[in-house]
């Protein structure tokens, strides 16, 4: 019997609006057993009328129908890996390899199934399984690569054509399909691919004999692709403008992070000299020499730095900031966690400075200097009595320095990138006790660092006047503002606790909350919040992209559990829904804060790129401009596109109701333009996707709906070609600034910038880049 979890298994995702557990099956499409194409002729002419620009212009060229990968194109990369196979397995005593090994020589060995079915269909033989020579390789190779298209679109139906009849039926294209679909790591139900089959036939078999032949298959795939995106009407500013200089695009995309740094560099240069030059005629430098005026010019740093570190991390007030033009256009407060990053390294650098010096040399200096020089500059403050290098240490300025200084490796270690991700690179044994909560919890060591810093700026071994101990002077304003952001944070947190109305779990273990907006909760498109569950920890707060929109009267997140607190959150929710729980466990929010994609309002055209969960930033985006009755009056973007790659298809039911919502009206289809692709499906062109790639067509084509993501949007095979589509907005979108938002990994996002800068370059078009970073 098919329990609940099982059926949620193969659903894709269970939504559940109440406590009490139920789960859906979720079809691709509006499916029925007894449903028949109701449009045939209409279905042709759509393709017949649309086919031949399709092949001019679409990525998938029906000319480029390929057995073989880049790596099988070329035969000698062919012929290594045959003999690659013989020396491994036979030591080359054997000029032949299993037929089973035919998928790796080609390239294929990843798709064992399909490369049986090919070879099955370049032998021709009901009795197909046995060795292959190197002749026999190279004669199939050289079929496969066959510059002819319906030399290769006849093997394609060989490979339908089971019983190798000449005649392909309904079973056999539904068994090719479900081959395809597995292939490409789809779930396609049988009921489905019988009517995935039915379509195919019904259209092709215009007599009524229920098969079809090899002639009726090459018209099908020469008229059934899509039109591409890049065949949209070129826009053109009204001003084209000349291509840019780099150093222009530098300057214009880096003023703002350059001026901030290099005034921060030259606060730190000043204080460090004005102390240096200082301590430099003091009667203790002829004891220590330089090394005194550099650990006191160091300490100096330290003051400033410890003071500023804080206000990168005062989220509420940035996002007060933001919302003045002015300023947000002078401070790059989207680098507010970088500028703290680079705060961290200032004050290792001084750390390493200050505390060196005072241990290797100030401190041996003190203990081994001349009596009579002792006496005479510095016994006063030592009681007249020349202290040993031990009894240094131990007293209260030097032991609360070095805790400061083993407080401060602690947190700083922690908050590294390996750890905090928690590297397989790293040992089993070190990646059980790290990782975020460890990286959370060792970072509030800082209240510790700052009670130790008073003491220790208290206790000076040369000066007993008050206005040169002024560390409390540097951080007294920033820890105020700290501190008072965060009792504001735990007043405003605790009486915020959200009202979930539903909750929705989805393949890949992601949540999915909707609760009601709190009363006064006011936020723009692209904001985020913190999220805490008492349940997990009374402490711990995560920050999570808002995916509702302004105009919506609730509150929405979408969560993939990628660390052990959203596996936790996860899991929970979970157990609450099967055990049929009253209510949910209770959560918290804390917010908003503004991020990077709140510029978009800055720009006529914006393009959103979202890796996986990476698109919540862009959801409420995308909901904020599509619920604009006039985008034309309504400020913000005139364009707007989104590119969402992802590497799963039940991802696309996270946000399904969006995207159908998108494309329902024309209006909002003229402003936006979502662009899904799906990069577990071989490229298009390639022979293991040209079947569900024909498919997609002919569905979308009669139905208006789109096969892979049960949205009017359509899906792109494979990952996306970043220079060819950065290439087409440029060229549609002369001299104009467009705004490009990505949030996903960070290796593209150095590829991302690069394209940025060079069409920016090279073309009238200018690009400006955006990361989120929280």
């Amino acid at each position: 019997m098919e329990t609940e979890e099982t059926r949620e298994q193969h659903s894709g995702f269970a939504s559940f609006s109440s406590p009490s557990s139920r789960s859906a099956n979720v079809v691709p499409l509006d499916w029925s057993p007894d449903r028949r194409i109701t449009r045939p002729l209409h279905c042709l002419r759509w393709l017949e009328n649309r086919g031949a620009a399709a092949v001019a212009s679409c990525s998938f060229s029906v000319e480029r129908l390929k057995f073989v990968d880049n790596a099988g194109s070329e035969w000698k990369n062919v012929e290594e890996r045959f003999h690659q196979i013989v020396t491994t397995r036979y030591g080359g005593r054997e000029s032949v390899v299993k037929w089973s090994d035919f998928g790796t020589c080609i390239g294929m060995g990843e798709s064992p199934e399909f490369a049986k079915q090919l070879l099955s269909a370049l032998r021709g033989e009901r009795k197909w399984k046995f060795d292959i020579t190197k002749d026999e390789l190279h004669k199939h190779w050289c079929r496969m690569t066959d510059p002819c298209f319906n030399s290769r679109t006849q093997l394609f139906f060989d490979m339908c054509d089971g019983d190798m009849d000449g005649r392909v039926t309904k079973m056999d294209i539904k068994q090719l399909i479900l081959l395809s679909a597995s292939t490409n790591k789809l779930l396609v139900r049988h009921e489905e691919a019988e009517l995935y089959a039915g379509l195919v036939i019904q259209l092709l078999d215009i007599e009524k004999l229920g098969y079809i032949q090899a002639p009726q298959l090459q018209t099908l795939f020469k008229l059934s692709l899509p039109p591409a995106a890049s065949a949209a009407t070129p826009y053109r500013n009204a001003t084209e403008k000349e291509p840019m200089l780099k150093a222009e695009i530098l300057f214009r995309s880096q003023w703002r992070r350059a001026w901030v740094v290099l005034f921060w560099l030259a606060i730190c240069l000043a204080l460090f000299v004005w102390k240096f030059i200082q301590y430099s005629h003091r009667t203790a430098f002829q004891v220590m020499g330089y090394c005194l005026s550099t650990a006191k010019g160091s300490a100096e740093t330290l003051k400033f730095n410890m003071a500023v570190i804080l206000l990168p991390v005062c989220r509420n007030t940035i996002t007060w900031l933001r919302r003045h033009r002015g300023i947000s256009s002078v401070f790059p407060f989207n680098d507010n966690i970088n500028f703290h990053k680079l705060i961290a390294g200032g004050i290792v650098v001084g750390v390493i400075l200050h505390g060196g010096t005072h241990l290797a040399c100030d401190f041996p200096r003190i203990s081994d200097s001349d009596r009579s020089i002792f006496r005479q500059t510095i016994a006063a403050r030592f009681g007249y009595h020349q202290p040993s290098y031990t009894q240094i240490l131990a007293t209260t300025e030097v032991a609360t320095g070095i805790a400061i200084v083993v407080l401060m490796a602690i947190a700083f270690s922690l908050a590294t990138k390996w750890p905090r991700r928690q590297s397989p690179s790293l040992p089993r044994s070190v990646r059980n006790v790290i990782g975020y909560n460890t990286f959370w919890y060792s970072h509030h060591l800082f209240i510790l660092v700052y009670a130790l810093l008073i003491v220790h700026s208290m206790f000076l071994f040369l000066t007993d006047k008050a206005t040169e101990k002024t560390t409390w002077m540097y951080i007294a304003i920033p820890v105020l503002l700290y501190a008072g952001e965060r009792i504001f944070r735990a007043i405003r947190s605790g009486s915020s606790d959200m009202e979930i109305l539903k909750v929705s779990l989805y393949q890949g273990k992601v949540l999915s909350l909707k609760c009601q907006k709190p009363e006064g909760f006011r936020h723009k498109s692209g904001m985020y919040i913190f999220i805490q569950c008492p349940q997990i920890s009374p402490f711990e707060w995560h920050p999570f992209s808002l995916t509702s929109g302004p105009k919506d009267d609730f509150l929405s997140v979408h969560i993939r559990s990628l660390g052990d607190w959203s596996y936790q959150l996860y899991s929970i929710f979970q157990e609450a829904i099967l055990a049929g729980a009253k209510q949910y466990p209770k959560v918290y929010i804390d917010g908003p804060y503004g991020a990077a994609s709140q510029d978009h309002v800055k720009y006529d055209i914006i393009v959103m790129i979202g890796l996986g969960i990476g698109a919540t930033p862009f959801i409420s985006i995308l909901k904020d401009i599509a619920a604009c009755e006039n985008c034309r009056i309504t400020k913000g973007p005139l364009k707007a596109y989104l590119y969402w790659v992802t590497r799963e298809q039940s991802s696309f039911d996270w946000f399904k109701d969006v995207m159908k919502e998108i494309a329902e009206t024309k209006q909002k289809q003229s402003v936006i333009e979502v662009f899904n692709f799906l990069s577990s499906i071989y490229q298009e062109g390639d022979a293991r996707s040209a079947l569900i790639s024909v498919i997609q067509a002919l569905y979308l084509a009669n139905y208006g709906i789109d096969i892979l993501s049960q949205t009017p949007v359509r899906t792109h095979f494979g990952r996306p070609n970043w220079f060819n589509i950065f290439s087409k907005l440029a060229q549609r979108h002369r001299g104009a600034r467009i705004g490009v938002f990505y949030c996903g990994p960070f290796a593209l996002a150095r590829d991302l910038e690069k394209l940025c800068t060079k069409f920016s370059t090279q073309t009238t078009t200018r690009f400006v880049f955006h990361k989120e970073n929280y």
